[in-house]
């Protein structure tokens, strides 16, 4: 599973700055941010998961990305591969204090931190939430929620969002807060609603991969048996017949 948690004085965060595939992997594109960082380097992951046999990834990608970008030292961008491989940058013309920290299977980043403790605790919450099992969404809720007990955006709250992939192509979790006065309070309340039985039973409900492939199979099958039925009639009525014909 892969995904992005995202917090910020700006509105609706959520639309433009996280982005993530399944299989794949994540990226954030965040300060001056270029949204097509998003799309492309998701594209280039899968693109070089399949030619390099998996040798080659996060690193590789970003700075395919910043190479191919005029506006790059303006720039924050951090992303993590399909096997835990992160890379990050961190433009030296973003905007107050920016920073990023890389680590095995997860990275931070930040600009307009009120400190770089902002970081530190972010990825210090991260850890820990991992050390108790806890899921990726709440792994990075618990990030988000450690940067903001240190300052986090100086500039103050306005948007959150957490978008996490399992194995399917649809989103297990996309929630964003586009405009609140403390929207990881917002999203906290809506991550504890995932938890409702009225919800957990209508994810339940959801076609899977595995499903769909199972279908697909028994649908192949269905069709293989049609087909050999068919050939066998054919071959049936291509025998002589003992009834004379008259005409």
């Amino acid at each position: 599973m892969t995904g992005v948690g995202v917090a910020t004085k700006h509105l609706a965060v959520g639309s433009l700055v996280p982005h993530a595939r399944a299989g794949v992997g994540a990226v954030a594109t965040q300060a001056s941010t270029n949204p097509y960082f998003g799309p492309w380097g998701l594209d280039r992951l899968e693109q070089l998961q399949l030619e390099s046999q998996g040798q080659l990834g996060a690193e590789a990608v970003l700075n395919s990305l910043l190479q191919d970008d005029p506006g790059r030292d303006g720039r924050q961008v951090h992303l993590v591969d399909s096997q835990g491989r992160t890379a990050a940058w961190t433009g030296p013309d973003c905007a107050g204090l920016a920073a990023h920290r890389c680590y095995p299977g997860f990275s931070v980043a930040g600009n307009y931190l009120a400190s770089e403790l902002v970081l530190l605790a972010m990825a210090e919450a991260y850890m820990a939430a991992e050390r108790h099992g806890l899921s990726l969404e709440h792994r990075l809720l618990l990030a988000l929620e450690a940067a903001e007990t240190h300052g986090g955006d100086h500039r103050g709250r306005q948007s959150a969002a957490l978008l996490v992939m399992h194995q399917e192509s649809y989103p297990h979790i996309d929630f964003r807060v586009d405009h609140h006065p403390e929207p990881l309070v917002a999203l906290r309340e809506i991550l504890a609603e995932v938890e409702q039985h009225y919800y957990t039973g209508f994810r339940a409900t959801l076609p899977t991969t595995l499903g769909v492939a199972q279908t697909a199979e028994l649908q192949a099958t269905e069709l293989q048996s049609a087909e050999l039925e068919a050939t066998e009639l054919e071959a049936d009525e291509a025998q002589p017949s003992d009834m004379p014909i008259s005409a």
